[in-house]
């Protein structure tokens, strides 16, 4: 299969690279990046754990050929925090024991994120709607939520 260019801009930082046009956004981030918060779990977009932000909005990396993503802002878990400093979501994970075995973390992350900058005093019943479609094998979701909820607060 021909590969093509594509620059890709992610986490601020622009990027060229070949890609084939079968190739997914993941397979780009994890491997020619390496970009390795971006998790894969089950290839077929249903446990969030490969989200990513692409111009504001959340995409499963997984289902997201790489060449949909050209000409747009592509946010990783890597880009969440600024020069060092964890966002107050991130903190409030970790402060918070929100995280336990981390692999689905850095989509909940993401998608918490898209949450409180669309709305940043969302109600429980709202950041649960929020994280629906990610799933977590380990904390049974409320401390994610706790964690989101008081990242609310402390902004």
């Amino acid at each position: 299969m021909t590969k093509q260019v594509l620059t890709l801009r992610v986490n601020g930082e622009e990027h060229s690279l070949a890609v084939s046009p079968n190739e997914t956004l993941l397979e780009v981030l994890r491997e020619d990046l390496e970009l390795t918060g971006v998790k894969e779990g089950c290839g077929e977009g249903a446990c969030g754990t490969c989200t990513v932000l692409m111009d504001g909005v959340p995409r499963r990396a997984c289902l997201t050929l790489a060449l949909e993503a050209a000409g747009q802002e592509v946010i990783t878990v890597e880009g969440l925090a600024r020069a060092g400093e964890l966002t107050p979501l991130q903190r409030s994970f970790v402060d918070g024991h929100a995280i336990q075995c981390g692999f689905c973390t850095p989509g909940m992350l993401i998608a918490g994120t898209h949450l409180l900058q669309n709305n940043p005093r969302p109600t429980e019943t709202e950041v649960r709607k929020a994280l629906a479609g990610h799933v977590c094998r380990c904390t049974g979701y409320a401390k994610i939520v706790k964690a989101t909820l008081a990242a609310a607060e402390e902004s």
